[in-house]
């Protein structure tokens, strides 16, 4: 180990802190939920898709020309986004439209902007 490395040596189990976190953790389902959401952020078109989505609601074919992807390609990507809940979209006459699905994927793309940006 380096001399910066903190390491525990001690055989001591902190029964309440363990029966209190323990208590308090997230049941399996909803764990396996939040490892599927960043699952879905760790896909770098799909996060540039967040990211233009972030900006403005947008057409398919926008993204696209955006990504220099094609239609299918994006088409695709939005439909995994949109099956995490990730993504929302409506449509006006031929053309869907899509955007964020919520204030808290705009709050989660706005932490982990500030968060990258503190290098």
């Amino acid at each position: 180990m380096g001399k910066n490395e903190i390491s525990c040596d001690c055989e001591v189990i902190h029964d309440e802190v363990v029966k209190k976190v323990k208590e308090n953790m997230l049941d399996d389902e909803n764990l396996i939920d939040m490892s599927d959401f960043y699952k879905a952020l760790s896909d770098s078109t799909r996060i540039k898709i967040i990211n233009a989505l972030y900006i403005s609601e947008m057409c398919v074919c926008d993204i696209s020309v955006l990504l220099n992807m094609t239609k299918s390609a994006i088409s695709h990507q939005l439909k995994n986004l949109k099956e995490l809940n990730l993504i929302k979209s409506r449509r006006q006459g031929k053309e869907v439209y899509y955007s964020l699905a919520d204030k808290h994927v705009n709050i989660v793309f706005e932490i982990t902007c500030e968060h990258v940006k503190e290098k």
